[in-house]
């Protein structure tokens, strides 16, 4: 139960030095403890980054030692609960759950920007402790963060030489590729191609906009859902190393149905020819927008890919407004 008349949190400026102090020491556990999970979880597939991840993991381990040293020095053992989110202002950390799904890239920038925030932290903390002993410590530990970006350049020229870090880049786009890439243009294509007929069918016999709309609606909604479950459950991705199967459903359902409503859409227009004119300059769009995909990520060659879809997706169109004209 919170007491209405205390606040929730305080200012960095109006905790005590054992606060600060307390505070710190929760900081630096919970970086270590951040560092140590990014090791963890990338020591199989970028082993070279691990081994930067654990160093550094290391080095926030001496400081929180350092902090506990001075806090029992000065306020004995019982050290207050107090962390990053009881302070107004100061910067938190992203839960496990957002960590766990950044990039490699995503990873070493998030890094560098928790030293950056922790370095202003202790610079801060300071100018306003009034003991000279803490006030140094603290200094020196604001001094220690700023140069932890150095610390990490030396630490990725020890551990993550040229060869490392390109097999490492490699390792990584091909995992974007076959996690995002891969499932999310198979469904664009499906999506695309697969409501063509119907879509355009029922717009040529019917010639009724609104009822052609709902059609695609009905055809996309529901193409992206069996899409989405399809590729969720056809691959866990242990054995194959194609990533989490829901971020490949996911990938595979919203692109399913981002490509059926794409020419499902302008027939919210009234007008039926309007409506169908602009269609049909979608479908052309998408599948062109389908080759370049193909030819840039999949390293298909844009005569293959030119080929296979937009030749493929034109007879599927041509085949709805015949069967709709009949």
């Amino acid at each position: 139960m919170t007491l209405p008349f205390l606040p929730s949190r305080k200012r960095l400026s109006e905790l005590s030095e054992r606060e600060i102090l307390a505070l710190a020491i929760a900081s630096e556990e919970d970086d270590a403890r951040i560092y140590r999970n990014w090791a963890e979880t990338l020591r199989k597939d970028y082993p070279a980054t691990a081994a930067v991840f654990d160093a550094m993991s290391a080095e926030e381990d001496g400081h929180r030692r350092l902090l506990l040293d001075a806090f029992r020095a000065r306020f004995g053992d019982a050290i207050p609960v107090i962390r990053r989110e009881h302070v107004a202002g100061y910067v938190t950390r992203r839960p496990a759950w957002m960590m766990d799904v950044l990039s490699l890239e995503s990873i070493r920038a998030e890094a560098a920007g928790m030293e950056r925030d922790a370095a202003e932290f202790y610079a801060g903390a300071a100018q306003l402790s009034q003991d000279a002993g803490t006030r140094k410590l603290l200094g020196d530990l604001a001094a220690a963060e700023r140069g932890h970006e150095n610390r990490a350049v030396e630490l990725a020229t020890e551990h993550l030489h040229s060869d490392a870090r390109a097999e490492e880049d490699a390792v990584a786009h091909r995992s974007f590729v076959l996690t995002w890439v891969q499932p999310g243009l198979a469904g664009l294509m499906d999506g695309s191609v697969s409501t063509l007929a119907p879509i355009f069918a029922v717009a040529f016999a019917t010639q009724d906009p609104w009822t052609t709309f709902l059609v695609g609606l009905a055809a996309s909604l529901g193409a992206g859902i069996s899409m989405g479950f399809t590729e969720a459950a056809s691959d866990d991705g242990v054995v194959s190393g194609r990533g989490s199967p829901i971020k490949r459903g996911v990938a595979s359902g919203v692109m399913t149905t981002v490509g059926g409503m794409g020419h499902a859409l302008p027939y919210l227009i009234p007008d039926f020819w309007t409506a169908t004119t602009l269609a049909i300059i979608v479908v052309f769009v998408e599948l062109w927008a389908i080759a370049w995909i193909q030819n840039r990520w999949m390293q298909t060659p844009f005569w293959r890919a030119t080929l296979q879809v937009v030749v493929g997706g034109g007879l599927v169109l041509a085949v709805g407004v015949l069967i709709g004209s009949g």
